[in-house]
């Protein structure tokens, strides 16, 4: 049996939220298998697993452009972090990153790692993060990145607060005719978080690991054997339709889904993504 260190206790609560009994139960359970131990938990319906995953404890702003270039257009998102939000709103940090995010579209950068490279006033977009960290006097860092092309792209910036600078974009690329609801479906994007585009998009692994939480926990509740495959693929669409955007209700129209929506005006969507100030990996 594999040993069941502090290490991976500290781990599994610092991703779970879940006690330290229910911890401790779950990795021997699950042999030290973190990830296994994670499905356990999940399984038992802890009311805390998973409530501190993707947290930082940061602020700061998500600057965004769209540029258009040979294939139609393209969008760039850069997550600029400091330590408080009284840094964070201020004029100078929104033109910082305004500054940031136009020299990574003008590199056509592809990556974080590439973000950090393109070249600035100051010598690279990284010298330019130094720099304002020096300013600000604060550590100033370039967090989650994204870039979205397609023949049409829309950005919607969302701001918790008028004082505070944009905290959760929302990118969608569409063709030309599915760009007629392109905002409707950036906001649902921003509102409704999902993690793909549409089912087949989603990793097998990850469909297989819903699978046998889904199983594990009918079987639990003490659900008939018999029919417990036909709940199980309840229980699967219900995640798709949660975290698959084409799949999701449409938050103004729970009758529509988002499919719906661009089959009404015969176009389709690209690819989407959504950055949110200090919801990136750890």
């Amino acid at each position: 049996m594999a040993k069941i260190t502090a290490a991976l206790i500290k781990e599994l609560r610092d991703a779970t939220g879940a006690g330290m009994m229910d911890v401790k139960k779950a990795l021997t359970e699950a042999e030290g298998d973190v990830a296994r131990a994670k499905e356990i938990i999940r399984a038992k319906g802890i009311q805390a697993a998973g409530a501190r995953e993707g947290r930082k404890a940061q602020e700061g702003l998500i600057a965004s452009t769209v540029v258009d270039d040979a294939a139609g257009q393209t969008a760039y998102a850069v997550e600029l972090n400091s330590e408080t939000d009284f840094v964070a709103k201020t004029p100078q940090f929104v033109e910082f990153g305004d500054e940031v995010v136009a020299d990574v579209a003008k590199a056509s950068a592809a990556t974080a790692e590439e973000a950090l490279k393109a070249s600035s006033e100051a010598g690279t977009v990284n010298d330019t993060v130094e720099e304002a960290g020096a300013l600000f006097h604060e550590h100033v860092k370039l967090g989650q990145f994204a870039k979205v092309s397609g023949p049409k792209v829309e950005i919607y910036a969302h701001r918790k607060s008028v004082e505070l600078p944009p905290s959760i974009v929302a990118i969608i690329a569409t063709d030309e005719a599915g760009s007629a609801v392109a905002h409707e479906v950036a906001l649902q994007i921003s509102a409704m978080s999902p993690k793909w585009l549409s089912r087949e998009d989603v990793p097998e692994d990850i469909v297989e690991s819903e699978r046998r939480v889904a199983t594990e926990k009918s079987l639990a509740e003490g659900k008939p054997e018999k029919i417990v495959p036909k709940i199980v693929e309840g229980r699967l669409n219900s995640f798709f339709k949660e975290t698959v955007l084409l799949e999701q209700q449409y938050v103004k129209d729970g009758s529509r889904t988002i499919a719906d929506l661009f089959k009404e005006v015969g176009g389709k969507a690209v690819a989407f993504s959504r950055l949110e100030v200090g919801k990136g990996e750890e």
